[in-house]
């Protein structure tokens, strides 16, 4: 998933031209909801949306095609496939795996730097969750994103790396769900704590213990708003 031929990922393959920032925006699109499974995705809309031809278009559909996040009808049109409940369950499933053993290969891998990062990171989610005003859920959820893009990069390892982003990029609106409460974010903010603790401490054994246990903790709390297996 996501990873383009040379074994580049796709995103850093489709950077590299029109139809990769057309790529890249029905994507978001598409995993942040704004557009909803069966949608017809017109080439022509599209392209007055964005100021493009049909051409760029056209191509990102079809890589779109290829990551099954849109069905190319012949003489009919692309239409949104999108992620399904059972898509979101199946790729936690598959991160309570691999999350593990990316903070295992963290405590040898990282540098001084990412461990500063890691600590900024959940100062800043702190920092949120003391607002007078209340928290944002939205906020807390980039920040989320960060301390897990983080350690992929302090994992040492590319393939890795790059297959846990692409989940990451997934599941967003499932993350993005998983910390409205505010009980479930504080937590998921103490786990992080903790797996950065293992971490500085070079307990292999624990922070792979501690980040497969924090990804099965949001499994818990998803299966409560119906992400569970269909």
């Amino acid at each position: 998933m996501g990873l383009a031929a040379g074994g580049l990922k796709m995103e850093e393959y489709q950077d590299h031209s029109l139809g990769g920032r057309v790529f890249q925006k029905i994507r978001e699109d598409i995993l942040n909801g704004i557009y909803k499974e069966n949608d017809e995705l017109r080439e022509n809309t599209i392209g007055k949306e964005l100021g493009v031809s049909r051409t760029p278009v056209r191509e990102a559909l079809r890589q779109l095609e290829l990551e099954g996040l849109v069905t190319i009808i012949p003489n009919r049109g692309a239409y949104v496939t999108g992620i399904s409940h059972k898509d979101i369950w199946d790729i936690y499933v598959i991160r309570s795996m691999l999350e593990g053993l990316c903070a295992r290969w963290a405590v040898e891998h990282i540098t001084d730097a990412q461990l500063d990062e890691l600590e900024e990171t959940i100062l800043l989610s702190e920092f949120q969750m003391k607002k007078e005003s209340g928290f944002s859920a939205e906020q807390i959820a980039v920040l989320d994103g960060r301390f897990h893009s983080i350690l992929y990069e302090a994992s040492g390892s590319r393939i890795l790396g790059h297959v846990l982003t692409d989940f990451h990029n997934y599941v967003q609106t499932a993350r993005r769900s998983s910390v409205v409460s505010e009980d479930r974010a504080r937590k998921s903010i103490r786990e992080h704590r903790q797996i950065l603790r293992a971490i500085r401490d070079r307990d292999e054994e624990m922070a792979e213990q501690l980040a497969n246990e924090h990804i099965m903790h949001v499994m818990q709390n998803l299966k409560k708003q119906g992400y569970e297996q269909e």
